[in-house]
């Protein structure tokens, strides 16, 4: 009997009967792959196998009020950082999905879990199948990893996984990566749509049914999402990215999904010799060697899941030589970067059309809230005067078409951070005002200036 053969887009896991150059969901082009499914417990004639009076007796409905409260048990990883962004850790019984560039520093940061795991006596298994005992060996004793709770096996065969898991009764495995796994009983290619669902499905089967923390590496592609079908974000609990450049000392981990706790957390870590290590200030690491009476610099605080941030958004710009002038936008969204320039113009009269603009952020984090508008338009103004901005004052609000400054959530949380890190001045939306809450902690609060329009918010920040 042949097996029935279906065509699942790599991309977002668009299933078609036929091959297709372009798929009809997402779009692109080349991303069809053949696929066979499983038919365990299909009939022939496309029924359940099991007849619906038998599959009534087994299973059954459970009411609101009759479901336990307990809370889930929680495996910390003795990363400050990693805990927060997982909101207290890694459930058991869970299944975490770690992507991230290569050369990034994540099979650096999973031998440091291992390392903290197997030190509360909990029982770990490191599945490699991109990398020989040897080399496991190499990076584990620079890291000094010494743990006697830690196993490794350097296997790509979940069935042959599935064995060693039933002896060793592990309480955290690692899958680096989930690329390189296969299902003997799938013939594809290690890494194509059907291996990666059909391991990512037997994987979800060990977390749930034996109550094991499963914690797995996938690849990225070009464009910085996971590579695989998209169904395979779905099955999982938790979603995390390992950002950063490789060539800078900083790491972010950040959570764009969470079953047990918060998403858009993120985590900051330094790159040295001994490994990751976590910054438990990320503002001061932020703001550290900012200039101070240099102009073209503003400070602002965005809202990261529930963790404030003070950042430096940096704007350089200067006269251009060519008939275009140049736009260019790094940590910040350049569409919006670029409709700030023209508010700027339109409505604070500054003549923009013909300077190229540079918009960083500096630190090389990447933030996408519309409450950094402000700081980049007092940014910008001030490195197109030649006019410093008041280093103790931090600016943040959403700036609309017309020149208005719109408010923006948690406003009580970004003045306490800023008054906090020692600033003097708050320039927030005008509309703010009526709705913060003063509670009277601080020793050194902060002076509040409300702005409703563009001119008024250059006007408190720029000296």
């Amino acid at each position: 009997m042949l097996k029935k053969k279906v065509y699942v887009c790599c991309d977002c896991g668009q299933e078609s009967a036929a091959w297709l150059g372009r798929c009809p969901s997402c779009g692109k082009y080349g991303t069809m792959e053949e696929f066979y499914p499983a038919t365990n417990g299909i009939a022939p004639n496309g029924g359940l196998a099991t007849p619906i009076s038998v599959a009534a007796n087994r299973f059954s409905a459970s009411t609101l009020k009759n479901i336990s409260q307990t809370s889930e048990k929680r495996i910390t990883t003795g990363l400050s950082e990693l805990d927060n962004v997982l909101s207290g850790g890694i459930v058991e019984g869970s299944l975490t999905l770690l992507g991230g560039d290569p050369g990034i520093g994540k099979s650096t940061l999973l031998l440091q879990i291992c390392q903290n795991v197997g030190s509360l006596n909990h029982n770990v298994l490191y599945v490699s199948g991109e990398e020989s005992l040897r080399q496991l060996k190499l990076r584990a004793d620079r890291l000094n990893v010494t743990t006697d709770n830690l196993q490794i096996a350097a296997e790509t065969d979940l069935n042959v996984i599935y064995q060693i898991i039933a002896a060793i009764k592990p309480h955290l495995l690692i899958i680096d990566s989930i690329q390189t796994m296969t299902d003997s009983q799938s013939n594809s290619v290690a890494g194509s749509v059907s291996q990666i669902r059909a391991c990512t499905h037997m994987l979800m089967k060990i977390a749930k049914t034996q109550n094991i923390a499963v914690l797995v590496i996938g690849h990225v592609t070009k464009e910085g999402t996971i590579a695989g079908p998209r169904v395979m974000e779905h099955m999982v609990d938790t979603v995390l990215y390992f950002e950063g450049e490789r060539r800078e000392n900083y790491r972010v981990i950040r959570a764009v999904k969470n079953r047990f706790g918060g998403t858009n957390e993120i985590g900051l870590f330094e790159m040295g010799e001994r490994g990751l290590s976590p910054v438990d200030n990320p503002s001061l690491y932020m703001l550290s060697g900012r200039p101070t009476d240099t102009p073209g610099s503003a400070i602002t605080c965005a809202i990261e899941g529930s963790r404030p941030i003070l950042a430096e958004v940096q704007a350089l710009l200067i006269y251009t030589t060519f008939g275009t002038p140049r736009r260019s936008a790094t940590g910040f969204d350049y569409n919006r970067a670029v409709m700030l320039l023209a508010v700027l113009e339109k409505h604070a009269g500054l003549q923009l059309s013909n300077c190229d603009c540079y918009i960083n952020l500096a630190g090389g984090i990447r933030l996408a809230e519309p409450a950094l508008d402000a700081a980049v338009i007092v940014a910008a103004a001030s490195g197109f005067r030649n006019k410093p901005t008041d280093p103790f004052t931090v600016a943040f609000g959403e700036v609309g078409l017309a020149g208005e400054i719109r408010a923006v959530s948690n406003i009580d949380k970004r003045i306490a951070e800023a008054e906090k890190m020692g600033f003097k001045t708050c320039v927030i939306p005008k509309d703010c005002l009526r709705t913060i809450k003063k509670t009277g902690n601080t020793k050194n609060p902060c002076r509040i200036l409300g702005a409703a329009n563009v001119n008024e918010l250059l006007a408190a920040a720029i000296l």
